[in-house]
This record gives C-alpha cells, structure tokens and sequence, in this order.
C-alpha cells in the first residue's frame, strides 16, 4: 500500500473545511488558503480537493450552478440549495434512510445507499 505523503497545503485545506459551515467552491478555497500560503496554485487546491473527496475525508457536492461545492462534515447528513443564491445549507432532520427499502420494493438490485438535495429559497432569500 503506498503511503501518502503529508502536505501542509492539504492539512490547510481540510481544516478550513472544518471550521466553515459553507460549502465553498474550490475558487473559494482557494482565495482563502492563499492568505496563509501565498504560493498555492488553483490546481493544487483541486488536486488536494480531489484527493481528500476520493479518500472519503471531505464530501463533494454537486451545486445548482454545476460547480462542485466541499463539506467536511462526512457522517450521512441532508443538504438544501438555495435557488435564488446557490447556498448550501446543512440540514437537521432525521434520517430517512428508509427510502432505501421504498425504492428496492420494486427493484431486483441491491440499493446501497441515497444522495438526497432539498431545493427552494434559504431563510435570507425568502426575505430579500
């Protein structure tokens, strides 16, 4: 098994993701984690992002406007999207994992599992 070569670059990036509660874009990302490492490129942050999303340490989402949005929050949990401002929310509801019996009612495979996005306008939209 190779072993993975530590980075502070990556430590950076996952530890930001961790204390934010967006889910920013890698631009986004980038712009911040340059504050602390001026000489990071875009594509190292993508490839950091990458890496992280494909070990399972961060999630990789799927915006409304087709950017990939990060979350470091990995454990099952559901996700709004704001169609008016693109934001996504973290949301706290109890699991529904029972939509995975539902949907192999009718279905001779194996479902394994579920990616659910809830869609409307956030709390500040609605206002605005």
């Amino acid at each position: 098994m190779a072993v993975t070569k530590y980075s502070r670059q990556r430590e950076a990036i996952k530890e930001y993701l961790m204390q934010t509660k967006e889910h920013p874009t890698a631009d986004m990302i980038y712009l911040k984690i340059r504050e602390k490492y001026p000489n990071i490129s875009l594509g190292t942050v993508y490839r950091n992002l990458n890496f992280l999303a494909e070990k399972g340490e961060i999630i990789k989402l799927d915006g409304i406007d087709g950017s990939d949005r990060f979350d470091a929050k990995t454990k099952p949990h559901y996700h709004f999207m704001c169609n008016k401002c693109q934001k996504i929310l973290d949301l706290e509801i109890e699991s529904i994992d029972h939509i995975n019996e539902l949907a192999g009612k009718n279905f001779n495979g194996k479902i394994e599992g579920h990616i659910t996005y809830f869609y409307g306008k956030c709390p500040d939209c609605i206002i605005n």
